[in-house]
């Protein structure tokens, strides 16, 4: 098993689109640009959905036309639809991804869609998508429970992943979307998804509400995972999720990966300087423990 892990940076967007008072387009594209100086290949940079979803994301074409897009690292964008994609390509997006639920009920909340109906809508834009040379990522949330139903059953979190990935999605992310999983729970769930798509195919994406982020990363990675999103200073978190905290912070997981004999590729001091920057920017202290720590 390779002991390279490639972080998904999704600060940027995941991290940035629940924020309440809206953010400068030049504070993004600093955002997304001191990021690709920290050695992270993988930087979700915005998101082309409907600016009445979500508004904070109004400027999605704007932020990717303006940032620096390096040679070797990829930038990429949400999209819900066809319209989103046809957006982002419009905007030279090389990547973009798809998003659905293992919950029905928070499916429906999120999107108005049941799940089969949210993966209707990805069709077409995985047909366009591999006409154009476009690689799609997928992900599935609530994979760990839902703040509407409660449990998910694992094996709508296997059917959903496996369709996903059947269809042409190169990766699949399993998002604990309301920080609800414990490690013995994320490590059953990721390796029963494994049954059906190949573990080099997938990627965990872990919420720290209940502190419990880093230790799910730690037991998947020991599972064979070998790709973990994260967000630089733990920005973001579900809306839906009573004390949700944000994301897993991408500064904790790196120092944990490489003090278990991981490497990365990263500069954790480039890191932490970043998501020191960014949480000045927004009037607020690193949600980063190692960020604070080295302060």
């Amino acid at each position: 098993m390779s002991d390279l892990v490639r972080l998904v940076e999704v600060g940027a967007r995941d991290g940035l689109q629940n924020e309440k008072q809206i953010i400068p387009a030049a504070t993004k594209v600093e955002l997304v640009d001191r990021l690709s100086a920290t050695g992270l290949r993988s930087i979700e940079a915005t998101s082309f959905v409907s600016p009445k979803w979500i508004p904070q994301l109004a400027d999605a074409a704007e932020v990717f036309a303006s940032i620096t897009r390096r040679p070797g690292v990829r930038y990429p964008v949400l999209v819900p639809n066809l319209q989103g994609f046809e957006r982002a390509q419009a905007a030279g997006a090389e990547e973009v991804a798809v998003f659905t639920a293992a919950s029905e009920a928070f499916n429906q909340r999120n999107t108005n869609a049941s799940i089969d109906e949210s993966i209707e809508r990805f069709k077409p834009v995985l047909e366009r998508a591999r006409a154009a040379g476009i690689a799609v990522r997928g992900y599935v949330s609530t994979v760990l429970g839902c703040p509407y139903q409660g449990d998910v059953p694992v094996a709508d979190v296997v059917r959903v992943a496996r369709t996903l990935h059947a269809l042409g999605c190169y990766e699949v992310s399993l998002g604990d979307t309301i920080g609800i999983g414990t490690p013995r729970k994320a490590r059953a769930m990721l390796e029963a998804v494994a049954t059906e798509v190949p573990m080099a195919a997938l990627a965990v994406h872990f919420h720290d509400t209940r502190g419990q982020a880093l230790a799910n990363v730690f037991a998947c990675i020991e599972a064979g995972v070998r790709v973990v999103d994260a967000s630089v200073a733990g920005l973001g978190g579900c809306p839906y999720a009573r004390g949700a905290t944000g994301n897993v912070a991408s500064e904790d997981v790196v120092f944990m990966l490489h003090g278990i004999g991981f490497e990365t590729g990263i500069d954790l001091d480039a890191l932490i300087a970043t998501g020191r920057w960014i949480t000045g920017e927004l009037g607020r202290e690193t949600g980063s423990k190692v960020g604070r720590a080295a302060a």
